[in-house]
């Protein structure tokens, strides 16, 4: 995620950074011409959002990869939700909540699993691209999912 102090300085410098402690390694000039002077919106720069995203695009290559089949499946099924969601809110909702609960329980035994695999946590975090802390928590968060 990248991000900027409210009021940038004349002549002060940023660096893209992701929650996972990924800290970007080049400081870019931030221009008062990208900089919202009203501090309403945070500005978009372009060269700590790139080595953001290409952050991003080196830890999704390191985690397990979806079956191209899920994948498919996810991609129609997250389209089928944005188009009835413009014209049927409720239905899109109600879609949701099922959708929440079946991951709900997916996730439970997926947990439980892993555990008893007994994978390594850093072997759990880089396949789920997180921090070995975070992936504990997720674990534990999904493993006391009712």
């Amino acid at each position: 995620m990248v991000g900027l102090q409210r009021h940038p300085e004349p002549g002060s410098r940023g660096r893209g950074a992701c929650a996972c402690g990924w800290p970007g390694t080049t400081d870019y000039p931030i221009g008062w011409e990208v900089a919202d002077a009203a501090g309403i919106y945070e500005p978009v720069i372009e060269g700590p959002q790139e080595d953001w995203e290409r952050h991003l695009d080196e830890v999704e290559a390191r985690t397990v990869p979806l079956p191209e089949v899920m994948a498919e499946l996810l991609e129609r099924v997250g389209a089928q939700l944005n188009s009835p969601a413009a014209q049927a809110p409720v239905a899109a909702l109600k879609a949701v909540a099922a959708l929440e609960e079946m991951t709900r329980r997916v996730a439970r035994d997926a947990a439980y699993m892993a555990e008893a695999d007994e994978l390594s946590w850093e072997s759990i975090a880089t396949s789920l691209g997180l921090t070995e802390g975070a992936a504990r928590s997720r674990l534990k968060h999904d493993a006391l999912r009712h």
